[in-house]
């Protein structure tokens, strides 16, 4: 594998086969799969990784809104894309484009409805969202009258399936409310295939759901962090291989005296003499702020160099006064050894946070193998 001579985003394609299919063991043979493409693929690159996803035979994917799927489209998806929070204001190009709304409200069930008679549509697939309890988006159990009033009578659509999401399925203290959660869930399908008269597909569970509760799998589930690389539990994470690996090189190295400071509002005082490194990634590459004065390291040549001072927008410097490196070296921000979950939790935060800042000006390289 090539070292870095730039900020480059590694995403590794094998280990992401490796997490879906780790993933797929904990699911029927007939268990649908849908991957979850949103925000870039949290943060790698949504097309490369929907056309190996697709290759792969996962059944469904999902973005958050309309333009997400509709690049997917662009790149040679054909598969089904469910779009989690669409707008009415993008309904006219989600129909253009094959793309399928998750339906949450009563507003943005008419909106729809009128945008598909208005386009000649007959039997448009569209998913119907409750909320059981994360109190998101999604109609309530007692709505499904108001639903059944809406559709009475109506041919441009169809209801493609049911789905809810749950608040904490990593949270082993949460255990009761997440069963309460899939029981709303259960009563509130009941209603529908009553009302409707026929059985739309059903689907609760995220990553966390798929590990911990894998009897409530339904007819799909749906997997995003878990395909990058985590499961939201050291136990899990184990078992699981991160696909993006964040590196950058060593620009510049200064010496630093007794009593001089490092960066902006000369936040870092010296009390000794000090080496330090500056790195060609800052704030502006979703390295945040939170970071810096010494909250968190990075990895150069297998020891910890902590960031000192505030972070820039462009530039981080680390010390490196007990390392051997010099200007030009690699640096690993987070990958397989040096966890993204690590690194944010270091600064208060969670993995999918960190992911899917990682800017776009990033350079993506891409490995197969």
């Amino acid at each position: 594998m090539a070292k870095a001579e730039e900020t480059v985003l590694q995403i590794d394609l094998a280990a992401l086969e490796y997490n879906y299919q780790f993933l797929r063991q904990h699911l029927h043979t007939d268990t649908k799969f849908l991957a979850v493409v949103k925000a870039f693929a949290y943060g790698s690159d949504a097309q490369r990784i929907a056309l190996k996803m697709q290759a792969l035979g996962v059944d469904y994917f999902a973005v958050a809104y309309s333009k997400e799927g509709i690049a997917l489209r662009k790149a040679g998806i054909h598969k089904p894309i469910l779009v989690l929070h669409p707008l009415p204001l993008h309904f006219d190009e989600l129909i253009q484009h094959c793309l399928e709304p998750s339906i949450y409200s009563a507003m943005v069930l008419r909106k729809f409805l009128n945008t598909a008679k208005r386009h000649g549509q007959t039997k448009y697939p569209l998913h119907l969202k409750f909320n059981t309890g994360l109190n998101r988006l999604g109609f309530w159990e007692n709505d499904v009258d108001l639903i059944a009033k809406e559709l009475k009578g109506r041919t441009e659509i169809k209801v493609a399936s049911i789905f809810s999401h749950l608040a904490a399925s990593e949270d082993v203290n949460e255990k009761d409310f997440t069963m309460r959660q899939i029981k709303s869930f259960e009563n509130i399908a009941i209603k529908i295939d009553q009302t409707l008269g026929y059985r739309p597909f059903r689907h609760l569970l995220n990553t966390s759901g798929i590990l911990n509760y894998s009897t409530a799998q339904y007819d799909m589930v749906r997997s995003g962090i878990g395909l990058y690389g985590y499961g939201n539990d050291p136990e899990f994470d184990r078992h699981l291989k991160p696909v993006a690996t964040l590196k950058t090189v060593i620009s510049q190295i200064h010496k630093i005296e007794p009593g001089e400071t490092v960066g902006y509002n000369r936040a870092f005082a010296s009390d000794s003499y000090r080496m330090t490194a500056t790195l060609p990634l800052g704030h502006a590459d979703g390295i945040g702020r939170q970071y810096g004065n010494g909250q968190t390291y990075v990895s150069i040549n297998g020891k910890k160099a902590y960031i000192i001072g505030n972070v820039c927008m462009d530039m981080i410097m680390v010390d490196i006064t007990d390392i051997d490196c010099k200007e030009g070296d690699e640096v690993i921000i987070f990958g397989k050894e040096f966890s993204a979950e690590n690194f944010a939790s270091s600064a208060n935060t969670i993995s999918y946070e960190l992911l899917t800042g990682i800017s776009q000006r990033v350079t993506r390289v891409f490995l197969e193998h």
